[in-house]
């Protein structure tokens, strides 16, 4: 790219011709898994030992842990194992690519699309975006130091377009039936948090804050009652005055994910259940923090970070007490 380019022109980019050039079968989609995992040699996910067979004759386990009296599991397995590829029949360029695609689209991509892209079902397609959301998600747990901003939003559809049933159930106004979302956003590197929350009370909200901003932190937040104890340097723009910058003061940064998220979810998605928000609500964070590396890097980063984050397709379908958004 050259310095012209409009953008992030300093990022070094991966075009889907130049991926497929990288990358033009399974094996050497795997041998960039491999790589990327194992750089200082292949151990066993399972116990850690460094005594490896490789080359076996198992149809998808190319490596064995050697079992010894003092180490070792004996156990056959392949870089998919641990990660959030394991027990999928999928290839390893398929997840290649779904990665690739994931981490450059600022808009995420549908599940329909991956399945239309790599030509496999649907039911895999969303299994295959939902597992690598988790992994996205995984989080460096690193708290803010500097002038944190903190803000809310809400998901969940117009109430004009609900069915007279549904409408009939709510009462209210504002936000009542939708799903709350929190974030905060550290201004000295521009990383980001989110969560979904059950309620935007007190006790949550200021919980959220002092889990992800430092002792001493500046923190920056609207004019709602929840925030007015909180035990930080704190200081609020008045929303319902029409005041959204004062100074230093504002919530604009957070806000710009709020933006992002909520036109993915008219355009890429169209809707996003309760059942599933937050995991998405993680996708677009981490995606955010990744922004400043190449595509490659971002691609590693998200990989190196998955160890045991694989996701069951029995544990996404399960009943986790939100409505899932189906049809009944």
């Amino acid at each position: 790219m050259t310095n012209q380019a409009p953008g992030k022109y300093f990022r070094k980019g991966l075009s889907h011709k130049q991926f497929f050039r990288m990358f033009p079968d399974d094996a050497t989609a795997e041998a960039w898994f491999v790589e990327n995992r194992w750089a200082d040699g292949i151990t066993c996910p399972r116990c850690g030992c460094h005594s490896i067979q490789t080359g076996t004759s198992h149809k998808t386990m190319p490596y064995r842990c050697r079992k010894s009296k003092i180490q070792g599991c004996g156990r056959f397995f392949s870089v998919k194992t641990g990660t959030f590829m394991e027990a999928s029949n999928l290839g390893y360029q398929d997840w290649l690519y779904a990665l690739f695609l994931m981490v450059t689209n600022l808009k995420s991509v549908s599940s329909m699309k991956l399945h239309r892209d790599l030509g496999i079902t649907h039911r895999s397609a969303w299994h295959m975006a939902q597992r690598i959301r988790k992994a996205l998600g995984t989080g460096s747990g690193t708290l803010f130091t500097g002038a944190v901003e903190v803000d809310e939003t809400y998901f969940g559809g117009k109430r004009q377009n609900m069915p007279k049933s549904k409408r009939k159930e709510l009462t209210g106004r504002g936000p009542i039936g939708k799903t709350a979302v929190v974030g905060a956003r550290d201004r000295a590197t521009n990383q980001v948090a989110a969560k979904v929350v059950q309620s935007t009370d007190k006790d949550t909200l200021q919980g959220f804050v002092q889990d992800h901003a430092a002792e001493g932190a500046t923190v920056y937040t609207d004019e709602a009652k929840a925030y007015k104890t909180l035990p930080f340097d704190h200081a609020a723009v008045r929303h319902s005055l029409q005041e959204y910058v004062k100074g230093d003061i504002h919530t604009n940064g957070i806000e710009s994910l709020w933006s992002m998220l909520k036109r993915a979810h008219k355009g890429t998605f169209h809707k996003l259940s309760p059942k599933h928000l937050d995991r998405y609500v993680q996708e677009f964070a981490a995606r955010h923090n990744i922004r400043e590396q190449d595509t490659l890097e971002q691609m590693a980063a998200v990989f190196g970070a998955v160890q045991s984050t694989r996701l069951r397709y029995k544990d996404l379908i399960r009943h986790n007490g939100l409505d899932s958004g189906a049809r009944a």
